[in-house]
């Protein structure tokens, strides 16, 4: 292994267009080293990334490239075995590593490590959580899956003693499949959800309980453990813990909320430990989702000696997320908001919020199957529940269906037709007819909300210059 002294030696990151891998590129050039790269295609935004980085790379893969060998190889989760590039490397042994572990030895070791996990919530909490250290002066390093509007990108090496960390429960490379957070060494954990995902690599929900048991027992006896007491899954598998556990929730639970108040602007409530009342939030999130988002924060905070009134002051100035209801325009009176939910569960809270937000107003949801797991049908029962709160709902075709099993495609005629007997409108069709039917049928002042974690063919810029 490389250590941190070594800084002449040269880093080249297989599958470098990833978001996560060239952030990493980025603080590990940041820190001194020799970084380049290679992928697929190096198309923007982030060759423009790249390229601000003065981080060179490859477009498409060679062996050639790997003359002379680099010092280690950041292998991508995205490398298969077959790929010409990682075949040479194994030839030659090279010496390779996965994006977990290159964090963990090159920018987490060292640092206190808060590592935000669970199948929803993550990038949110995370993002806000570093945005809470940075307006208390901690001045904290971070490690994002999404882009924080408050730091316009997601990562940061900055000066201070912590390291907060989006926890992924996806595996880690070809050659390690266990999931990412089990390598981030964490003193402080934060448990939002835990819910069947990812139905490539697990085949029930027992197998991710496993992994989030695993990531408990990591935590040491001098750590502490935020967990949502509201998720049944997750007070299951924090049973075990060696270190403190510290309950966060809407009720029963150890920081709890109480007389909330949403309004078009927002949304007010009591955050009280135990019995003690601790101080009045305000925000512009929205949602019961954010209300659990914001709760983990102040355990966190209040863990490491961050004042409350940091935690507000730090809110009132938050931007949100990119891709997580997304306020992307209004034209005729019409809001379009863009969001990553693709999770039953994400698109019902998300709908909910905005339900809570536009009490009256007509709401439309674009729904793209994408994941690995909502092209399955999985989840086919639990969508028609989802949209509860749309009064219209869209739905495109399965994106690359042939990335699913057959017997198990997500039907989304099926979904449709369900919706249509719960009193929506509701049909498939592509996005042009999508934007062609909002066009004709979209009222002023009604609010549409397209899902996909994918840019769903950029919809929602089509939907701004159409209507």
């Amino acid at each position: 292994m490389l250590t941190i002294n070594d800084k002449k030696k040269r880093i080249y990151f297989l599958a470098i267009c990833g978001t996560a891998m060239a952030s990493l590129a980025a603080m590990l050039k940041a820190k001194g080293y020799s970084v380049y790269g290679v992928d697929e295609g190096v198309y923007p935004p982030m060759s423009d990334f790249l390229a601000e980085q003065a981080i060179s790379a490859f477009e498409g893969f060679d062996a050639a490239h790997l003359d002379p060998a680099p010092d280690l190889v950041v292998v991508g989760n995205a490398i298969s075995r077959g790929n010409v590039e990682i075949e040479e490397i194994l030839d030659r042994h090279i010496h390779y590593i996965s994006l977990p572990d290159a964090l963990r030895e090159f920018i987490i070791r060292g640092k206190r490590s808060i590592v935000v996990t669970g199948t929803h919530g993550k990038t949110t909490t995370t993002s806000l959580l570093s945005h809470i250290f940075e307006t208390a002066g901690r001045s904290p390093s971070f490690f994002i899956g999404g882009i924080p509007n408050n730091f316009k990108r997601g990562f940061q090496l900055g000066a201070g003693d912590d390291i907060i960390i989006e926890g992924d429960e996806y595996d880690s490379a070809f050659f390690d499949k266990a999931a990412k957070f089990l390598r981030y060494m964490p003193d402080i954990g934060v448990i939002n959800a835990v819910e069947y995902d990812h139905a490539d690599i697990y085949s029930s929900i027992e197998e991710i309980k496993l992994a989030f048991r695993r990531f408990v027992n990591l935590i040491p006896r001098n750590g502490l453990l935020a967990a949502c007491a509201d998720d049944a899954n997750v007070m299951q598998v924090v049973q075990k813990a060696f270190c403190p556990v510290v309950t966060f929730g809407l009720t029963g639970a150890d920081w709890h909320a109480e007389e909330l108040t949403t309004t078009e602007e927002g949304m007010s409530f009591n955050v009280l430990n135990h019995s003690r009342f601790v101080q009045r939030i305000s925000t512009s999130l929205v949602g019961n989702h954010h209300v659990r988002n914001i709760l983990a924060c102040h355990v966190v905070a209040d863990a490491v000696g961050i004042a409350p009134s940091a935690v507000q002051q730090a809110l009132s100035s938050f931007a949100g997320v990119k891709r997580r209801l997304e306020f992307k325009g209004m034209v005729r009176g019409i809001k379009i908001y863009d969001d990553f939910g693709h999770h039953p569960t994400a698109v019902r809270e998300t709908l909910a919020a905005c339900r809570a937000q536009h009490p009256g107003k007509q709401i439309w949801a674009f729904y793209e199957p994408r994941s690995a797991t909502s092209r399955r049908n999985v989840f086919q029962n639990e969508f028609v529940d989802a949209f509860n709160e749309a009064d219209v709902v869209l739905i495109a075709p399965v994106h690359r269906p042939d990335k699913a099993p057959q017997d198990q495609l997500f039907s989304t005629h099926l979904l449709a037709e369900e919706l249509k007997k719960k009193g929506k409108t509701s049909a498939t069709m592509d996005i042009k007819g999508m934007v062609d039917f909002a066009r004709q049928h979209a009222q002023d002042s009604d609010i549409i909300v397209t899902f996909s974690n994918g840019p769903f063919g950029n919809i929602h810029q089509i939907l701004l210059n159409s209507l």
